[in-house]
């Protein structure tokens, strides 16, 4: 991974010469001016192809709306005002819809019907269980889907008729695979005979298997030596392959086909990154392919009888998120955004020069032009590992305005920090720092070698991967050196405890969002549903019931919270499964016994992460408070 750095010198001597200039004048916007931005989600098409089902949160919160692909007004066909609503899609040659949603974060999500006349039903009214709707079938008579309701570790397949779902006849959902392995339920062939399944061995090694349902054999298709991901994508229209991605023998990921009847596998496509996912079309005339390209998404459609790339119309400044095509293969459904502006959905039919776009979702009262674009950088850490970042300069930045900075660190372990619009990020950005989103090693999108390159090292490589960024971010001449703080989410906030914690010094503040602070407790906890995951997460974490406590214990900041000096702000979800409320309370009263500053916001109506603009608005609106207070050292109103 190491490369010639002289193209980081040339870029931090670019930055200096940049920002030798006087400050800039630039409008600061409120958080509530970031938060009237519309997120968007979904995109099904209905069966006439004339709209499109969607999630919006522009009442606050999800619900559920309807697009015409026309660009008449949007209408909204949920009312919720205390869970999210999040769209599946229509069912056949109708209006009624299917949504999924939790209860206050809790993740037990199942699946809701809304009828013509708003009226909405729970299709698996299982206490105490979770479900997630896998596919219709290809005749469209019956849906599929998942849950745990025989046994809470477990995910099962079922089959509901279509029938009986219109008749509010549950309860006859028929079993169809009984999950008693643990296995993840990846593909299903269109004639419902066969199942790609996959064992987790750990979070870089899995096992691939064919299941056939008439014949209840199961074969083992993934024969390997070392480290290999196998993810099944999609069964042919023919029934005779699977397509998967791998990396055997690769640093990266790529795109094959296993040929059922002859056991034999074939490249289908491979380029220098991860080939992130791949589908076929309704009637398999296109091929869409998701590459991981650095950070960013690059979407490939390919015309399966001419074996060529089908172009796209170009929409100006932005890059394409994700693609969706009618069932009739005639009508896209393109999602694409910047760094500036939230993702907007766009429809066009094949052949169209130029693309319709049905979503403004960025709040008019902003100006893009006054917020930043990210810049994709690089950096070497101690060891000289080449490390991957985003990096967000504000626009009065210069080198005789210096301004204070932000550690950005994702969730996971494994996650990865890419471009895309922020509301967060532009909000801090604007208020006067700048944001460094470090790609700690461990993370994904770079290649097998450097995520697994933190297995057993939490809190230690991936630490001093944070620390070395400060490297970064005097480089650029810019920064004040005194005044840079981390915060992240999730495995992000662990590492924003880790900082605080074992390196006392080198972060100003810390501001740790559902982090991770006692490992042994948060292994020992996780949900049932997570059991085949589990061994995978104890194999890269340490088994907190063995003699792996030891170095859990020892990477956990509760047990050594008296180290914490800085100022320390803490946000946490009453609901959260994931990451315990208590682990958070803990945390806060031991470091609050130190007599440094720490700040405590609990919001009992969240899980792990935020679904509500107004908890959003509160929970970051103090954030920005605390960090003008104790890392900007002064006090604005935001």
């Amino acid at each position: 991974m190491k490369r010639n750095y002289l193209f980081l010198f040339l870029i931090a001597t670019v930055l200096l010469a940049c920002n030798t200039k006087k400050k800039l004048e630039v409008p600061t916007y409120t958080l509530e001016q970031f938060y009237k931005n519309k997120s968007v989600s979904g995109g099904s098409f209905s069966s006439d192809n004339s709209k499109l089902l969607v999630s919006s949160n522009e009442t606050g919160i999800y619900n559920l709306f309807e697009l015409p692909v026309d660009g008449s007004p949007a209408k909204q066909l949920t009312n919720s005002t205390k869970e999210s609503y999040f769209a599946i899609g229509y069912l056949p040659n109708s209006d009624k819809v299917l949504f999924s949603a939790d209860q206050g974060g809790n993740e037990n999500n199942h699946i809701y019907m809304r009828s013509e006349n708003g009226k909405i039903h729970d299709i698996t009214p299982f206490k105490n269980c979770k479900a997630g709707f896998y596919a219709w079938a290809r005749d469209q008579k019956s849906l599929f889907y998942q849950c745990n309701k025989r046994n809470p570790r477990y995910m099962d397949l079922y089959q509901l008729q279509l029938n009986d779902l219109l008749a509010g006849n549950y309860e006859n959902a028929k079993l169809i695979y009984e999950n008693n392995e643990g296995l993840g339920i990846e593909a299903k062939s269109k004639n419902n005979r066969y199942l790609a399944l996959t064992k987790s061995i750990t979070t870089n090694n899995n096992e691939m298997y064919l299941y056939d349902l008439k014949r209840k054999r199961k074969i083992h298709i993934s024969k390997h030596d070392g480290d290999v991901k196998f993810s099944p994508q999609f069964f042919s229209l023919d029934h005779k392959y699977l397509y998967y991605t791998s990396n055997e023998s690769s640093d990266f990921v790529y795109l094959c086909k296993y040929h059922i009847p002859t056991g034999k596998s074939e490249l289908v496509y491979k380029t220098a990154w991860d080939v992130w996912y791949a589908y076929q079309t309704y009637n398999e005339k296109y091929r869409v392919i998701g590459i991981n390209e650095d950070g960013r998404t690059k979407v490939k459609v390919f015309d399966l009888k001419t074996n060529t790339e089908v172009k796209f119309p170009e929409i100006k400044g932005a890059s394409i998120k994700s693609v969706g095509i009618s069932k009739d293969e005639k009508r896209v459904r393109l999602v694409a955004g910047t760094s500036v502006s939230p993702s907007n959905i766009y429809v066009f039919d094949i052949g169209d020069n130029k693309a319709k776009q049905i979503t403004n979702n960025l709040n008019p009262e902003i100006n893009p032009e006054n917020l930043v674009e990210a810049q994709v950088i690089r950096y070497p850490s101690f060891d000289g590992l080449e490390i991957p970042a985003i990096y967000y300069q504000p626009k009065i930045a210069s080198k005789d305005h210096k301004v204070p900075a932000i550690l950005f660190m994702h969730g996971g372990p494994g996650g990865q920090s890419r471009v895309g619009y922020s509301s967060l990020l532009q909000f801090v950005v604007n208020h006067g720092y700048a944001v460094l989103a470090v790609n700690n090693r461990g993370s994904s999108g770079y290649g097998k070698a450097f995520f697994a390159m933190d297995d057993r090292k939490h809190g230690d490589v991936d630490l001093k991967d944070c620390i070395w960024a400060k490297k970064f971010l005097k480089s650029t001449g810019v920064i004040d050196e005194n005044k840079i703080g981390i915060t992240g989410g999730s495995y992000g906030g662990y590492l924003t405890m880790a900082a605080l914690t074992f390196a006392p010094e080198e972060f100003e503040v810390g501001v740790n969002i559902f982090g991770v602070t006692n490992w042994l407790r948060t292994l020992k906890s996780i949900p049932p549903y997570w059991e085949s995951f589990r061994k995978a997460l104890y194999a890269e974490m340490g088994d907190p019931n063995t003699i792996d406590s030891v170095a859990l214990y020892n990477k956990s900041p509760l047990f050594f919270a008296a180290q914490v000096k800085k100022p320390l702000m803490v946000l946490q979800g009453a609901n959260d499964v994931r990451v315990l409320q208590v682990e958070s309370d803990e945390i806060v009263a031991a470091v609050r016994k130190n007599g440094v500053p720490v700040e405590y916001v609990v919001f009992d109506d969240e899980g792990h992460g935020f679904r509500k603009k107004e908890n959003e608005i509160e929970g970051y609106g103090k954030m920005l408070n605390f960090l003008d207070q104790y890392l900007k050292k002064e006090v604005q109103s935001n």
